[in-house]
């Protein structure tokens, strides 16, 4: 814990895919959090941001979610999202979503300036972009005799949206015993998009199959990304090809390389 976070506060909304599929994610990112100083709470009654309603141009379905995220954050000092996709619907799309509803738009507006995806609060808000005085000296990427290699994904809202392009790879370098290896074209789409991947399989497959390309070219052991929903993809088309790569979160390896030096109780965790 550092002076400069012992007093910040801030509320998680976990996103969809993390609550369904990867609440290991979520788990990690509070463990995370808690270990930078930050005090967490977690509003029970959230529920989906709106964000498939509203990309597939349902707006007035996107609303009604919209507006309980609105309710449900409305007091939050910080919002802390695990995801630059859904952190880029809040403090982007709100806006303009609710851009005819005076009141309405004034909440979204306030919402906006006070969400952030994970990587972004911690090195922006908290001001901490080395982590390496936090590290378990006693895990297992410190007692490897060479560096973890990894490579990062950029995930198209993180970076295009939300303009976090130097923030995850700050937290990643910083990890002792972990080699960032820059994949080519990390910036280009994985081919996900949420709802396109269903509708144009065929593109959305061929845009995988490169990205998988790109990153088996680094000899990376694992693949970083800020955002599940890009790892599901991913993931699913290394395992698919028998890849030996192993798709991460940020949140994930940070949770790895932390460790327990900060006091916090690991039993039981998710990998």
């Amino acid at each position: 814990m550092t002076p400069s976070t012992q007093q910040v506060q801030a509320s998680l909304f976990v996103t969809c895919i993390i609550d369904q599929f990867y609440p290991e994610v979520g788990e990690s990112t509070v463990r995370v959090l808690e270990r930078l100083g930050v005090k967490l709470d977690f509003p029970q009654a959230q529920t989906c941001c709106g964000q498939p309603a509203y990309n597939a141009g349902f707006w007035t379905d996107a609303k009604p979610l919209a507006r309980r995220v609105l309710d449900q954050f409305q007091h939050s000092e910080h919002v802390v999202v695990p995801s630059g996709s859904c952190a880029s619907m809040i403090r982007v799309f709100y806006p303009e979503l609710f851009h005819e509803e005076p009141e309405s738009l004034q909440k979204a507006t306030s919402l906006a300036g006070r969400t952030y995806e994970l990587s972004e609060f911690v090195v922006d808000v908290l001001g901490v972009s080395d982590l390496s005085h936090l590290v378990d000296k006693s895990n297992k990427a410190e007692k490897n005799t060479g560096q973890i290699k990894v490579t990062y994904h950029e995930a198209c809202h993180l970076r295009r949206e939300l303009g976090a392009t130097t923030q995850p790879r700050s937290l990643i370098r910083s990890l002792p015993g972990v080699e960032l290896v820059e994949m080519d074209q990390a910036e280009v789409c994985c081919g996900f998009g949420g709802t396109f991947s269903v509708k144009y399989p065929d593109i959305s497959g061929a845009m995988l199959q490169d990205k998988l390309d790109r990153i088996e070219a680094t000899g990376a052991s694992s693949v970083v990304a800020c955002d599940s929903s890009c790892l599901m993809q991913i993931g699913g088309g290394l395992e698919k090809g028998g890849s030996r790569v192993r798709p991460v979160h940020l949140a994930t390896l940070l949770d790895d390389a932390l460790g327990q030096k900060a006091g916090s109780n690991n039993s039981g965790r998710s990998r």
